[in-house]
């Protein structure tokens, strides 16, 4: 297998930076992590939200790249059908691309309002209508995926594309002071402890950059 490169950006504040994590490492695929520099434009501009994530995290292997995150985990599903990426029964992976799909393309209000910062916590963090609707879109998602196929993940007994794609939200809940039931809390604390996100979270830590647009009291 050729060697991979993985380019992304802050593990502090890119959330889609996280998810390209995930995602190789779900895969079984060894990479190179490089990161842009947060000063470059396109990467500033996506970790501001002023721009998607297209171009952010991006995948080099075999002569291929591929960028969005979405098109990185069919990528990498298609190389590594081993890993399971996807759900093996018809209706679950079904199911898990419609709510990866709709992670990747909504939740606006969410995402600019609580922009992820895995060293910020804010308790009592005022949540207004809007982004208290994405949260209650978001809950019910996951209580019908834990209901339904009973956990720990979202799809069972092993992690699948739709977690890798929530766990930054996770980050967001925690980060901002925001409560769920048991059944999400259970999740929630079930994905802070997956081995990948814990190597992220610390390695994010240490990262000496910070931008003060995401660091501001408001």
């Amino acid at each position: 297998m050729a060697e991979a490169t993985l380019l992304i950006s802050s593990k502090n504040y890119s959330s889609w930076s996280l998810r390209g994590h995930l995602l190789v490492r779900m895969a079984g695929l060894p990479v190179q992590e490089k990161v842009v520099d947060p000063d470059d434009p396109t990467a500033r501009k996506e970790l501001l939200m002023q721009s998607s994530s297209i171009r952010i995290p991006a995948l080099m292997h075999d002569d291929v790249m591929i960028w969005d995150t979405l098109a990185i985990a069919e990528y990498l599903n298609e190389l590594f059908p081993d890993a399971h990426m996807l759900p093996e029964d018809r209706l679950a992976r079904a199911r898990c691309r419609s709510i990866s799909g709709e992670m990747h393309s909504g939740f606006s209000a969410l995402r600019e309002a609580c922009p992820m910062n895995l060293r910020l916590f804010r308790p009592k963090f005022q949540v207004w209508s809007a982004v208290q609707a994405d949260i209650d879109r978001i809950v019910e998602i996951w209580t019908e995926c834990l209901t339904y196929w009973k956990g720990p993940w979202l799809f069972g007994h092993r992690p699948s594309i739709a977690d890798a794609m929530y766990a930054p939200v996770v980050t967001r809940f925690r980060s901002y002071d925001i409560k769920v039931d048991k059944l999400c809390e259970r999740y929630c604390h079930h994905i802070m402890r997956w081995p990948d996100m814990k190597e992220w979270f610390t390695a994010a830590q240490k990262e000496p950059e910070q931008i003060d647009e995401l660091d501001i009291e408001f």
